[in-house]
């Protein structure tokens, strides 16, 4: 599905490479958590796929197509194929939440089209479909500029979405929401890959969120691998490898204590529906 192989990147100025012949597999449906210590090249990874980011060397290849030998316009045709999530949910604050799911069509329907709102009725009608599945009925004519964090990443993920992406890229989709909406988050992302089959690649600072939605892990230090195997073999000596000393268990602790809090949360809401009239 996903191959790159020998991936590197160095900006310039900088003496050590951002990226250092990085090398990886992502089969159909998986789903990947980027994991590592802040410069270890696990945004610079997820920008250089869709090439954001110019690799300096190494070779990107998605479904037999391969993406580091594209000009600008095949290229543009290629980013269609992929999905982005971004830290900052990248919405334009003065549209409504239906205008920014519209623009993840933006590559199929073109600009003027676009401009004019002139989108095929079937766009119009997955839109609303996406927005009911990420929890969001009734919000498609509110500006994006009022809705909270957790909502306006819900707008960003059911964009992505909406180009129906052969691969999906998630950059610190967590990082600025709290622990509980965090978590609610990337349920929601775990869920939607597993029912579209679509492969994704997540950058995550919170190792327990990785853990507990990411099936595969990758870990990154000094722009190198140092770590890619299942969740269940990343223990503490893995970890120490790629972040150095840290209190795991008390970690692992804190993050069981949530995960209860969020049953406990959720039978609650089951119950308040169960005997809403």
């Amino acid at each position: 599905m996903l191959e790159i192989e020998g991936l590197s990147k160095h900006y310039p100025g900088t003496a050590a490479a951002a990226l250092d012949n990085v090398s990886l597999q992502l089969e159909g449906g998986e789903i990947i958590a980027l994991i590592g210590p802040s410069g270890a090249g696990k945004s610079t990874l997820i920008r250089c796929i869709n090439r954001l980011v110019e690799p300096t060397a190494g070779r990107i290849v998605l479904a037999g197509e391969e993406l580091t030998a594209l000009r600008a316009r095949e290229l543009r045709r290629a980013r269609r194929r992929i999905g982005m999530v971004f830290q900052e949910f990248a919405l334009v604050e003065r549209l409504s939440v239906m205008e920014n799911l519209l623009s993840g069509r933006l590559g199929y329907v073109g600009l003027w089209r676009s401009v004019l709102r002139r989108f095929p009725q079937s766009d119009i009608t997955r839109a609303f479909e996406l927005l009911e599945r990420v929890g969001l009925e009734g919000y498609a004519d509110r500006r994006a500029d009022t809705l909270s964090g957790g909502q306006r990443q819900r707008v960003g993920i059911a964009r992505a979405l909406m180009q129906a992406p052969e691969l999906l890229l998630v950059d610190e989709p967590t990082a600025s929401l709290d622990p509980r909406t965090a978590r609610q988050i990337m349920r929601l992302i775990h869920e939607l890959c597993t029912e579209h089959k679509l492969p994704a690649i997540i950058n995550l600072h919170d190792v327990p969120l990785a853990m507990r939605f990411c099936p595969r892990i990758i870990g990154l230090r000094g722009g190198r691998i140092v770590f890619d195997g299942p969740v269940k073999q990343l223990d503490t000596t893995v970890l120490t490898q790629i972040y150095g000393d840290e209190d795991w268990a008390s970690m692992a602790g804190e993050q069981a204590d949530d995960d209860a809090q969020d049953d406990v949360a959720s039978g609650a809401a089951v119950v308040d529906r169960g005997r809403a009239p």
